[in-house]
């Protein structure tokens, strides 16, 4: 019974969060990109690359370019995964031609700035939903599985390209506005993924691991896992290896603390994408 509670209000809200992502995404392209034919990255910019040139429907140029993508993201990821993202990019498409928002401002730097921050907002809120609407990352993981780049290399080679056609058909000047509007959609769909609490996974090993694990769990207040390993440089002997997972921001505190208690500690750092289960921060007890 709980298992499908739990099922339909993971599914409730999937739908709150891409019908808001669908709303940012469309307030950004109507109130600030469109109205000054301002451009973005992604499959997204070179819809509005192409309305600009020819004049044809935005909405329309969305829903028939990601088509292609819709089909990649259903044959890469699975079937909910596309069923998702086409429900989500034809609400989008909706979206622009029924929700009434009206242009904000005439500022270039503001529309870069802020037609950016609402579009990746709306990318990013899709992502957390489960679907994407924007076809870009299917076909850059689709190409890096079948070559030695990475998805984001891949996305960086696209958008130069989709800058260089903008450069070129338009003008200059708005290619390079186009630039701020992707790394302000980027950063914001980085934020809204990723949070402002990014964890960074630590594996230390030392002689010292007793005075590390005991600053870890009562300091820091933060859960460890003991590996139990050997030493393969020399003399083989037994070792205790110390993982743990802290925020960035408590990343400074623990590396000042390992100096303190052993400068010759090896420690590795990883970022970690996401997170779930387990006792990631151990409360204190009253």
């Amino acid at each position: 019974m709980n298992r499908i509670k739990n099922k339909n209000i993971r599914f409730i809200k999937e739908i709150l969060l891409i019908i808001a992502g669908v709303t940012s995404a469309c307030f950004g392209l109507k109130s600030f990109l469109m109205p000054s034919h301002f451009i973005d990255g992604g499959v997204t910019g070179i819809s509005l690359l192409l309305s600009t040139l020819t004049g044809w429907n935005l909405s329309y140029l969305i829903a028939i370019i990601n088509i292609p993508f819709v089909i990649l993201g259903y044959r890469q990821i699975g079937k909910g995964f596309a069923l998702k993202t086409a429900i989500a990019i034809a609400a989008l498409s909706l979206a622009l031609i029924f929700l009434p928002f009206q242009p904000i401002t005439h500022d270039k730097l503001l529309i870069a700035f802020f037609g950016g921050l609402f579009l990746g907002g709306g990318i990013g809120l899709a992502m957390r939903g489960g679907c994407v609407i924007d076809g870009t990352e299917v076909l850059a993981l689709y190409i890096s599985k079948n070559s030695i780049l990475t998805v984001g290399n891949i996305i960086l080679i696209l958008n130069i390209i989709i800058f260089a056609f903008a450069a070129y058909f338009l003008n200059i000047e708005t290619a390079l506005y186009a630039i701020l509007t992707y790394l302000s959609a980027s950063s914001t769909i980085d934020f809204i993924v990723n949070g402002i609490e990014q964890y960074t996974g630590v594996t230390i090993i030392s002689e010292h691991q007793e005075a590390i694990k005991g600053f870890i769990i009562n300091e820091m207040k933060r859960g460890v896992t003991i590996y139990k390993g050997e030493g393969g440089y020399g003399e083989k002997k037994d070792i205790d290896i110390i993982f743990t997972v802290v925020t960035k921001l408590e990343m400074s505190k623990l590396q000042t603390a390992i100096r303190q208690i052993d400068s010759d500690a090896f420690v590795i750092q990883q970022q970690i994408a996401d997170l779930k289960g387990g006792v990631v921060k151990r409360h204190a007890l009253h």
